[in-house]
């Protein structure tokens, strides 16, 4: 009787040429990716590439403390500024109590970010006179309905008690750019701040409105708004830029992933006119997290006055106000009624972080502490290079080790070790060229000793399938049988350790800051490295390897020598003698 014919367990085990040209290809798409991309090395942080690094002395202003809530306040608030200034791997960080420094790396204009960081932010509340959906995603986003009633939008409500629901107030994503033109021209000239000329005009039909020409200020700004693309990152920074509070202008903001550009008018209230804001969450009427308001005098008739006047606007977006910091609109809440009495709530589907955050915009849009400047120094590369030039050093040293000893130890299957150490430094280096332009990733001393540290990881991926497979050589396996067998058990090893390693980078990444997040993200993305390099090459150049008479032979010099090993006869199955029968006397 013909015995079953046996499945094979995998299409990576019958073809691992396959796989093999897989990852191959993949080498050579993300390389000549480098190389048409222009970025052929990784960016350099600013102790390898030098820069500028800015020391603040914090003091006290308008009697707010100089303690460790209102520097962390105005560490967050530095960071947003200097992110918006496209820098990438610039630290911004306390330094004892009363001191901030910020690192800036090379090829950022230095004047700029001074200018930026210390100085007090500006945060207005503007009458939303145009809104748009812009970028890619503005094709899916939610689309204006007659009422202005539609639950998606980019807005939260403003009122009294904390009510209402979100209202849609985006333009269509297919309108032409001549009736976005048109109807921002109209916006323009019905600009509803609480001005009397604006009151006048505010009531003015659209068609007496269309059939005025635009003052020139009008229409640099019409052709501003209509360009503006805030999905990109170069245009939203420059949005609204120079622009005084007396003055319209245009600004950006995000919602649900989409980027929405926005025309505002002048500046109806300052945010140093807001005396408090907070998140709370409100449990009598069910309405979830609010951010609360209090104004100044000054401000709260400020603020009864612009929201009387939005509150007559029915259709959205010219019943919003936007809550503007630094030029990027970080909430647009839509008005029903004036809002009297010098307090406000701000209610929507927030979360306990987004309400946090807008009442911590609200509460310090200008910087808690005024900052004077101590200290302006540039940073040479010469001390990083120098412990760049040594780091490498110990990690040829430290490969050349680890070379000598597979070498030694494993023969033959050192060629396989080496190979697959070669194809991940390739993907590694390739990867962190990438990734400069791309996410804003920067090398730096810690992610260099990062990348050091992976090589003992990846050997490590290596030396664990070796073994295994020679323990089923031990057990009296042949070669081809004994690489397939060996391999469940070895993967789960190295899928264990390698997640080990990868969640201790991840928590690193997460609550550390500035240089060490480089090493936690290098350590990370080796690891994940290590895994696709196991699986797509050094398992399947293996199972090719174990059809060549080389190594399936069992020479000495392959490292799978059964007679080093110490290996047991063949395994053969045998069938039990037949018993014997006795005869009695």
């Amino acid at each position: 009787m013909a015995a079953p014919k046996r499945g094979r367990s995998s299409s990576a085990q019958s073809k691992p040429g396959r796989t093999l040209a897989l990852i191959l290809i993949a080498i050579v798409a993300l390389t000549g990716g480098m190389f048409l991309s222009g970025h052929t090395t990784p960016r350099l942080g600013i102790d390898l590439a030098g820069g500028t690094s800015i020391t603040l002395e914090a003091k006290a202003e308008q009697g707010s403390a100089i303690n460790k809530a209102n520097m962390n306040t105005a560490v967050d608030i530095m960071n947003r500024r200097v992110n918006g200034l496209g820098v990438s791997e610039a630290e911004v960080q306390t330094q004892g109590d009363r001191n901030i420094i910020v690192n800036i790396p090379k090829g950022t204009n230095s004047k700029e970010a001074r200018d930026q960081v210390g100085t007090t932010a500006k945060l207005y509340f503007r009458p939303v006179l145009a809104q748009d959906a812009t970028g890619p995603a503005a094709a899916t986003s939610p689309s204006p309905s007659a009422s202005g009633s539609s639950k998606a939008s980019p807005s939260p409500s403003a009122s009294k008690s904390g009510t209402g629901e979100k209202a849609t107030s985006s333009s269509s994503p297919s309108a032409s750019a001549t009736s976005q033109g048109r109807a921002v021209t109209d916006a323009l000239k019905a600009d509803p701040t609480p001005s009397a000329s604006a009151s006048a005009s505010s009531s003015a039909s659209p068609s007496a409105s269309a059939s005025t020409a635009p003052s020139a200020a009008q229409a640099k700004l019409q052709a501003q708004y209509t360009a503006l693309d805030c999905s990109k990152k170069a245009q939203r920074t420059k949005a609204g830029e120079g622009a005084k509070p007396g003055e319209a202008t245009v600004g950006c903001g995000e919602y649900s992933g989409v980027w929405y550009k926005y025309l505002l008018g002048p500046a109806a209230v300052a945010g140093t006119e807001v005396k408090k804001a907070q998140a709370v969450f409100d449990t009598q009427n069910a309405a979830g997290w609010q951010v609360t308001m209090t104004f100044n005098s000054k401000g709260a008739k400020k603020f009864a006055d612009v929201t009387g006047q939005l509150a007559k606007n029915t259709q959205p977006p010219q019943n919003e106000f936007g809550i503007v910091l630094d030029g990027q609109v970080v909430s647009s809440p839509t008005v029903s009624s004036s809002i009297t009495g010098g307090s406000a709530q701000i209610s929507g589907s927030f979360t306990q972080d987004e309400a946090q955050n807008l009442a911590n915009m609200l509460s310090y849009g200008a910087l808690p502490l005024s900052f004077k400047e101590q200290s302006v120094t540039t940073v040479t590369a010469a001390l990083g290079g120098d412990q760049l030039h040594a780091g490498l050093l110990a990690g040829a040293i430290g490969l050349f080790l680890v070379v000598i000893y597979l070498v030694a130890y494993y023969r033959g299957l050192s060629l396989v070790a080496m190979a697959s150490l070669l194809v991940s430094g390739i993907l590694t280096y390739v990867l962190m060229a990438l990734l400069g332009p791309a996410i804003g990733f920067a090398l730096n001393l810690p992610a260099v000793c990062g990348a050091i540290v992976a090589i003992g990881i990846t050997a490590d991926s290596f030396i664990v399938y070796f073994e295994r497979i020679r323990d089923e050589i031990r057990e009296g396996r042949s070669l081809r049988p004994a690489v397939e067998r060996a391999w469940p058990r070895a993967r789960r090893t190295i899928l264990v350790s390698d997640f080990v390693s990868f969640l201790a980078a991840a928590v690193l990444f997460i609550v550390t800051v500035g240089k060490v997040q480089g090493f936690a993200f290098t350590l990370g993305l080796t690891t994940v490295l290590d895994v696709v390099v196991v699986f797509f090459f050094t398992k399947p150049l293996m199972t090719l390897l174990a059809r060549r008479k080389f190594f399936a032979s069992g020479s000495k010099w392959s490292g799978l020598d059964p007679k080093s090993l110490g290996a047991k006869p063949p395994l053969r199955r045998t069938r039990r003698p037949a018993p014997a029968h006795t005869k009695e006397a």
